[in-house]
């Protein structure tokens, strides 16, 4: 399922249409979002680099890390640092998103450290100006003609906080309806804004991605339990929505593990399933089957399911049948209904004895006793 997202950001934009966007959430139950942002940006620029992408550049928009640390991140993965400086560029909004540190500071070495740092925004307020950003630093890396570039938003928390719902998704649907971005992605945390602002960033992506816990963490723990949530904090489900081209959406789940290198999308084992239904409380009734119960269960007989008794099995081909046919059919269930009726004569003969309720009971009381009425 984690692949089906890597291919489709490394795919593209179709021409004449919008770029696929995709929406990861995460929340305090599960707050591995950054993890799998990282993961989706390594494999985006990792085909970037090996030219299988439709993008030749990436921009990343970065309100959450600092610049250096998705140039660490990339040399981590075994990323070239030449190749890293020429397709990529990073949009500084993290050091000063609102401008302070300029205001604050007025002296020259600021001056003169302002001006050799390059792609700061100091107004993540301002949407034009931040859109402007993202388009000039898009075409140096995506300076070949027609050529397209990615662009990544490691969260869009800090621009909600600053800006409002309606400038950010006019930012996001203007940028994707650009003819020179591939693709892109973005996170949130949908605990630190209302559901509206979740459902609007869902609405303008293709693709929405939410991490969730494997069990649901209750405010007060046990300390019976304390071992396993401390066994199982590490994994979670990953659940993705994807909107098809046809106006089809698919549905799709799978797990994660958070190990040392990073976030780890594996199918579900066995024994993960056991640990599972193992959790569920202590109740009065159970709610699983035993062996013996699912073996009765299969063995029930269904009302309308046909039991082999004998009869002959009809199965319709979809084809009206023939006259020739149809008569041939009429004189067989005659023939068998005039057979019937003989046998069921035959065992059908016998008398009608009637006995009295008392000897009082007089004669004419065995007749009808509507019989003077005129019916």
């Amino acid at each position: 399922m984690a692949d089906l997202i890597c291919r489709s950001l490394r795919d593209g934009a179709i021409e004449g249409e919008h770029s696929p966007a995709l929406t990861i959430k995460d929340s305090l139950q599960c707050p591995l979002g950054t993890h799998a942002f990282n993961y989706f940006l390594c494999s985006l620029y990792a085909n970037l680099l090996a030219g299988k992408s439709q993008a030749r550049g990436l921009v990343v928009v970065a309100s959450n890390q600092s610049p250096s640390f998705y140039f660490s991140l990339l040399k981590s993965k075994g990323l070239d640092a030449f190749f890293t400086v020429k397709h990529l560029r990073v949009l500084d909004c993290y050091s000063d998103p609102l401008g302070w540190k300029a205001k604050l500071f007025r002296s020259e070495n600021a001056q003169k450290s302002a001006e050799e740092t390059d792609s700061v925004c100091r107004d993540v307020k301002d949407v034009h100006k931040l859109f402007s950003l993202i388009m000039e630093l898009g075409k140096e890396v995506a300076s070949e003609g027609k050529s397209r570039f990615a662009i990544a938003i490691d969260s869009v928390n800090t621009m909600l906080r600053h800006a409002s719902l309606q400038s950010l998704v006019g930012l996001i649907s203007n940028l994707r309806s650009h003819d020179q971005v591939s693709c892109m992605l973005w996170l949130i945390h949908t605990d630190l804004h209302e559901p509206r602002s979740t459902a609007a960033l869902e609405y303008v992506s293709t693709m929405v991605a939410c991490l969730e816990p494997t069990v649901q963490i209750a405010d007060r723990i046990k300390s019976s339990q304390s071992f396993w949530l401390g066994k199982h904090s590490q994994k979670g489900r990953f659940h993705v929505r994807s909107k098809r081209r046809n106006g089809r959406v698919k549905l799709l789940n799978e797990e994660f593990i958070m190990e040392q290198t990073g976030i780890v999308f594996v199918v579900p084992s066995s024994e993960d399933v056991s640990d599972n239904q193992n959790v569920l409380p202590k109740l009065q009734f159970n709610l699983q089957l035993s062996e013996k119960e699912r073996d009765d269960k299969a063995r029930v007989v269904l009302p309308f399911e046909h039991q082999g008794n004998g009869e002959p099995i009809q199965l319709y081909g979809g084809r009206q049948p023939s006259m020739e046919e149809s008569r041939m059919d009429l004189h067989l269930q005659l023939d068998s209904l005039s057979v019937e009726k003989e046998a069921q004569r035959e065992q059908s003969k016998g008398e009608i004895h009637y006995l009295r309720d008392s000897d009082d009971e007089q004669p004419d009381s065995d007749e009808d006793p509507d019989d003077d009425l005129d019916i």
